[in-house]
C-alpha cells in the first residue's frame, strides 16, 4: 500500500506539469505565510513585491522540487533568500548613493514612523538572524525543525536564536517602559513649577 501523498505536494506537482488551476491553488494555500515572512524579514511596504518575486522564483524552479522537504518549507526558504537578496541590493544601492559607511550606519533604520505598530518596531530592533528565527517559530508557528530547514541552520541554533530574541524583546520593552516613566516624571515636575 502506498503512502498518502501530501495534498500541497500533489498540487505543486500538477502546477509543475503546467496546470494553471493547480498553480493558483498553490499560491492561495501558501501566500499568507510567504507574505508574512516577507513582511517581517523585509518590510511591510515591499512585502507584496517580495512575495511576487518569491513566486516567480518558485515557479521557475518548481520542476526541480525534489520533495526532500515540504512544499511550504521549500517556499519559505525561497522567500527567505528573496528577502536577503533584496536587503543586500538595498544596502549596495545606499552605499553607492551615500558613499560613506558612517553616514549609512546612521541612516539605517532611522525611518520607523511609517511602520506603525509597536511589535513591528520591536522586531525590527532584533538582529536579523534572531528576528528570522522568532518570526518563523513564534509568529508563523513553524516547528523548530522546519524553521531550521527554512533558515538552513541546525535546530539548536534556531532554539538559541529564539531564546536570545525573547531576551532582547524583554529588555527592549523594559527600556521603553523606563523611558516612558522618566518622561512622565519630567512632565509632572514641569507642571508642578
Amino acid at each position: 500500500m502506498s503512502e498518502p501523498v501530501d495534498e500541497l505536494a500533489r498540487v505543486a506537482r500538477d502546477a509543475a506539469d503546467g496546470d494553471p488551476l493547480a498553480a493558483a491553488a498553490l499560491v492561495r494555500a501558501t501566500q499568507a505565510d510567504v507574505w508574512r515572512l516577507c513582511a517581517h524579514l523585509g518590510d511591510r511596504q515591499s512585502a507584496d513585491d517580495l512575495t511576487q518575486e518569491t513566486y516567480l522564483r518558485a515557479f521557475g524552479s518548481l520542476h526541480r522540487f525534489a520533495g526532500r522537504s515540504t512544499v511550504r518549507t521549500w517556499l519559505l526558504s525561497i522567500a527567505r533568500r528573496t528577502c536577503a537578496d533584496a536587503i543586500r541590493s538595498r544596502r549596495r544601492r545606499r552605499l553607492v548613493l551615500v558613499g560613506d559607511d558612517e553616514l549609512l550606519e546612521r541612516t539605517d533604520g532611522a525611518d520607523r514612523t511609517g511602520e506603525g505598530a509597536a511589535v513591528d518596531d520591536l522586531l525590527a530592533r532584533l538582529h536579523p538572524d534572531r528576528r528570522e528565527a522568532f518570526v518563523l517559530t513564534q509568529l508563523m508557528g513553524l516547528p523548530y525543525a522546519e524553521a531550521a530547514e527554512v533558515a538552513g541552520v541546525p535546530v539548536g541554533t534556531i532554539r538559541s536564536r529564539v531564546a536570545r530574541a525573547r531576551g532582547d524583546l524583554v529588555d527592549a520593552l523594559a527600556d521603553e517602559q523606563a523611558d516612558e516613566q522618566a518622561d512622565d516624571g519630567r512632565a509632572g515636575g514641569a507642571r508642578a513649577r
